[in-house]
C-alpha cells in the first residue's frame, strides 16, 4: 500500500450551524472508506445529529474537527431538516450502522479493526461478531471506561497499543460527545488508520440494540424509538435537546435573513 496516495474528494461542503457537512451519499461513503483502507491512507469520518450540532456551539473545538474531517456527513433528521431550512440543501442523511457493514464486507480478511468503547464484554462480543460476519480481523478493543484525558496513563497506553498494531480501522464507540473529544486531542497523534466516531454501533454488533425499520428512520422516527428503548439514558437529550436545537436553527435563520435583507439594501443603494 502507498500511504501517500491521494482520493479525490469532491464534495459540495454545506454549512450547517457552524458544521461543515459534506453532500455525501452512503453508497460513496463507502467506497472511500474502502478505498482509504486499500491504499493505507489515514481518513477521519465524523457525523452530525441534532445532539452534536447543539453542543458544537458552546464547543468550539468540535467545529474545528468537523473543519479537519476528511468525511462529515448528516446523521439525523433534524440536522437534514436545518440544512433545508437555512441552506436549502437536501443532505443525505445516514447512520455509521447503515455503513459500516457494507465496508468491512467489501474488505473482508484486507482489513484490522480496533474497537475503542461500550462496556468490556459488550465491546469483545461487538469485535467478535463483526469478526465472525465479515471475516476482518480484531487487532485490539478498548471498553470505554477509561481516562481520556490527554497525557494520562490510560489513554497514553492506549495510543501505545494503537501504534503497535497499526489497524486500518479504528471505530470509536464511546458516545458523543466524548468519542469526539478523544479523535480531537489524539489524531494527530495516530499514524494511519480510518477513524470514525460511530457512537451506539457497539451495542448493535453486540446484538443488545437493533434497529427499527428502515421506513421508521426514512420517517425521522429513530429517535423516538430510541427513547422509548432506553428512556433513562436520553430523555434529556430529546426531550430537552430537540426544542434547543430548533431554538437554535432560529437563531441561525433570523441571521440569515437579516443579512440577506442587509445585502440587499446594500445593492440598492450601490445601484
Amino acid at each position: 500500500m502507498n500511504a501517500n496516495t491521494e482520493i479525490a474528494v469532491d464534495d459540495t461542503i454545506v454549512d450547517v450551524m457552524g458544521l461543515p457537512l459534506h453532500d455525501i451519499s452512503r453508497t460513496d461513503i463507502v467506497q472511500r472508506v474502502v478505498d482509504a483502507v486499500r491504499v493505507g491512507r489515514k481518513m477521519t469520518v465524523v457525523n452530525a445529529n441534532a445532539h452534536m450540532a447543539v453542543v458544537s456551539q458552546k464547543q468550539p473545538w468540535l467545529r474545528t474537527l468537523f473543519r479537519r474531517a476528511d468525511i462529515a456527513f448528516c446523521d439525523g433528521a433534524g440536522v437534514q431538516l436545518a440544512g433545508i431550512v437555512l441552506t436549502g440543501r437536501h443532505l443525505p442523511r445516514t447512520t455509521p450502522p447503515e455503513w459500516i457493514g457494507p465496508v468491512l464486507s467489501k474488505l473482508g480478511q484486507d482489513a484490522s479493526v480496533f474497537w475503542i468503547g461500550g462496556k468490556p464484554d459488550v465491546v469483545d462480543k461487538a469485535a467478535a461478531a463483526f469478526s465472525d460476519k465479515y471475516g476482518v480481523r480484531t487487532v485490539g478493543t478498548q471498553h470505554g471506561f477509561f481516562d481520556p484525558t490527554p497525557g494520562s496513563r490510560e489513554s497514553t497506553l492506549l495510543l501505545e497499543r494503537l501504534r503497535a498494531t497499526q489497524p486500518d480501522i479504528i471505530l470509536l464507540t464511546m458516545g458523543m460527545p466524548r468519542q469526539e473529544r478523544w479523535l480531537y486531542d489524539n489524531m494527530d497523534h495516530l499514524p494511519t488508520g480510518v477513524l470514525i466516531t460511530a457512537g451506539a454501533l457497539v451495542d448493535h454488533a453486540a446484538g443488545r440494540v437493533h434497529r427499527p425499520p428502515r421506513w421508521v428512520a426514512n420517517m425521522g422516527l429513530e429517535w423516538l424509538v430510541r427513547l422509548v428503548r432506553e428512556p433513562r439514558r436520553l430523555w434529556r437529550r430529546y426531550l430537552l435537546g430537540l426544542p434547543v436545537f430548533g431554538f437554535h436553527v432560529l437563531v441561525y435563520l433570523r441571521r440569515r435573513l437579516m443579512h440577506r435583507s442587509t445585502s440587499s439594501i446594500s445593492r440598492k443603494l450601490a445601484g
